[in-house]
């Protein structure tokens, strides 16, 4: 199966013990074992050379059984004098080798022990290493979150401490993680950063390793030639190092590829060398995965006894290695180790309780006295409170007073304009009246002057009727612009306003109308609303030629009263049009007669439309003539009528 090739490189990149190393040059072999064997056993040395020497030739050691016994030998001397560092790395050795001889329980609790004496070591790069290890040992028990958490925490050790070898390897094995779940792609990934870097440190172990399990890919993508080249060439640099265990691997996946050849003959040769290599070096792992794939040829081949006897002899092996109480044990092992680092900080806290105690006679006094100073700080510290809230609420009070007149100057000054404005249209007739009684009296027709001073009476009157109401109504505001809507007949309004500018509009001979209807109320503000129409067809009489005309209209649109102000004036430009109504637009302009504005008329119209509750548009064509259109509320007696109670209805 796919999953238990992937384990079987799993295998071999921790027998191959490249997780421990003391220079990127170095590279596992058995011949350098013999060589520090004899340094070893010739003696001699002092002690610290003598760990040294122990290590190494416990390092280089490619039979798990060797590699077992002298990493207990490292063990025995570092402990006589508490040398973390080497007791980190006999342990991390005999997990190693325990691994290779598929006891994993012995194998979870050496790694453990590793990593324990890691940390009192201050040792880094040996934590990394040994988080490595964990993540190989869970990985080919399938435990995939323990094992993808170890590696992860590896990984990140192993990149700030710029540990190129571990790093590679720590990346190796993740690449091997991905092929396990059929992330093909970033397994491929991984390979390839794990490979430039072996190839930069020269380390030829790494180099076979990630030939190898880059055939793997190959294979699993069908490409089989180019898994067998890789394959090849990962088997023959293995073959120099005398590093059998990884040939058994690669042989065992020879096995499967000829096997999808469909050359069973060839298959059975590398699976049969595999089993071979296994037994002689007492690899329990790769002697159950031989076993298994023996069966599977045989059985191809029709051999059935043959294949019975290797599957009973794959299942042997397999439950000495994988039975459940292993598996518990290596559980209890993790759980062991995660309570024991509870446990130091539990030490930790009760050494601490036992100097408060032995301190706490002297220390009262100063307790008593921080706590009174504690008191006197919490005293004072409440005064302060209360007076920074009496400030803040005067400071709050301060600016709500500052806002309010500033917001009543800003509303006072806007009737202000609104008064000049509104009232500009009307005494502007009254210089056309003087010019039509000068030349009465040139004339000497006192039946025109009779006529004209009619006019003028009426006009007087109407703008003394303007200028009461505007003074009224901008007594009432406090602060804001007043808001009261009430029922509005339109119809009243619009004659009103027709009587207002009937002369304004004569000196120009202008045919001013309305054709409102009888039967439209509004629920507005009435003010308001006679403000929005006298700005209206004041502008419009400023820019309608003699002779043209002006006319205001109104239907119901749903819930909308419709007032269209219509003129034949010189109409506005399609840029003007665009930002005419733009806040703060205050541009001047002169009419067809050099009529001088303010620049405020149809601010004041948005304005007030919008506080109605209304909204405005305007159509306009150069040299035709402008259409403002104005949709207010309309009257509504269903809802709007229990709002008129005590007030006067127009």
């Amino acid at each position: 199966m796919i999953i238990t090739r992937v384990k079987l490189i799993l295998h071999a990149c921790i027998a191959t013990g490249l997780i421990l190393f003391h220079h990127p040059s170095v590279s596992q072999n058995q011949l350098k074992a013999d060589s520090l064997l004899l340094l070893h056993e010739k003696g001699g040395i002092d002690d610290s050379l003598s760990l040294v020497v122990l290590h190494d030739l416990t390092f280089e050691q490619t039979n798990p059984k060797d590699r077992l016994r002298y990493a207990k030998e490292l063990l025995s001397i570092a402990s006589i004098d508490n040398n973390f560092l080497f007791i980190h790395r006999s342990y991390i050795q005999m997990g190693h080798a325990y691994r290779l001889l598929g006891e994993l329980d012995s194998a979870a609790f050496s790694f453990y022990q590793s990593l324990i004496n890691a940390k009192k070591a201050n040792y880094l790069a040996g934590e990394g290493s040994t988080y490595l290890a964990l993540g190989d040992m869970y990985s080919v028990d399938q435990d995939h979150n323990n094992s993808i958490k170890y590696y992860n925490r590896a990984i990140s050790i192993l990149r700030s401490e710029a540990d190129s070898v571990a790093l590679a390897t720590a990346l190796l094995n993740a690449g091997d993680e991905y092929f396990n779940v059929d992330k093909l792609d970033s397994a491929i990934l991984q390979f390839e950063e794990s490979g430039n870097i072996f190839k930069e440190q020269n380390y030829l172990i790494g180099i076979a390793y990630n030939l190898g399990n880059i055939g793997m890919v190959y294979a699993k993508k069908n490409k089989h030639i180019l898994a067998e080249q890789k394959m090849s060439q990962a088997i023959a640099i293995l073959s120099e190092l005398s590093d059998f265990y990884p040939i058994a691997v690669y042989d065992t996946y020879m096995a499967d590829i000829y096997k999808e050849k469909g050359d069973i003959p060839r298959a059975l040769t590398y699976a049969m060398h595999s089993l071979n290599i296994a037994k002689s070096n007492g690899l329990k792992e790769q002697m159950r995965d031989a076993s298994l794939k023996l069966s599977e040829l045989y059985e191809l081949n029709k051999d059935y006894q043959n294949a019975h006897q290797y599957q009973s002899q794959y299942i042997t092996y397999r439950d000495s290695i994988g039975n459940e109480e292993t598996i518990r044990k290596m559980a209890d092992l993790r759980t062991a180790f995660e309570v024991s680092q509870k446990q130091v900080e539990i030490d930790l806290l009760e050494n601490r309780q036992r100097m408060q105690n032995i301190t706490f006679a002297s220390m009262a006094m100063v307790i008593v006295l921080l706590a009174f100073l504690a008191f006197m700080y919490y005293r004072n510290n409440k005064r302060k409170q209360v007076l920074n809230m009496i400030i803040t609420e005067r400071k709050e009070e301060v600016e709500a007073q500052r806002d309010q007149l500033e917001g009543m100057n800003e509303t006072r000054e806007k009737f202000l304009s609104i008064i000049a404005h509104d009232l500009w249209g009307p005494v502007n007739s009254f210089k056309g009246f003087s010019q039509i009684m000068k030349y009465s009296i040139d004339q000497n027709d006192t039946e025109d002057l009779k006529e004209i001073h009619t006019q003028f009476e009426k006009s007087v009157d109407g703008l003394s009727s303007l200028l009461t109401n505007l003074l009224d109504w901008s007594v009432t505001q406090q602060g804001t612009i007043p808001y009261k809507p009430e029922k509005v007949e339109l119809k009243t309004v619009a004659d009103e306003l027709v009587n207002l500018f009937t002369n304004m509009a004569a000196t120009k001979q202008i045919n001013l109308k309305s054709i409102v209807p009888a039967d439209i109320h509004m629920w507005v503000d009435i003010n308001c609303v006679k403000t929005i129409l006298r700005n209206i067809v004041s502008n419009a009489i400023k820019f309608t030629i003699e002779g043209g005309s002006i006319t205001v209209s109104s239907e119901t649109v749903k819930e909308m009263v419709v007032i269209k102000v219509q003129d034949t004036g010189i109409g506005i430009s399609k840029e003007k049009l665009n930002t005419l109504l733009d806040t703060n637009n205050y541009n001047r302009s002169w009419g067809t007669k050099g009529e001088k504005g303010l620049g405020l008329g149809l601010q004041l119209v948005k304005e007030f439309t919008e506080l109605n509750k209304g909204t405005i548009h305007i159509d306009s064509k150069e040299n035709v003539g402008t259409s403002i259109i104005v949709s207010l509320p309309l009257w509504q007696s269903n809802i709007q009528e229990k709002y008129v109670s005590g007030r006067s209805v127009r």
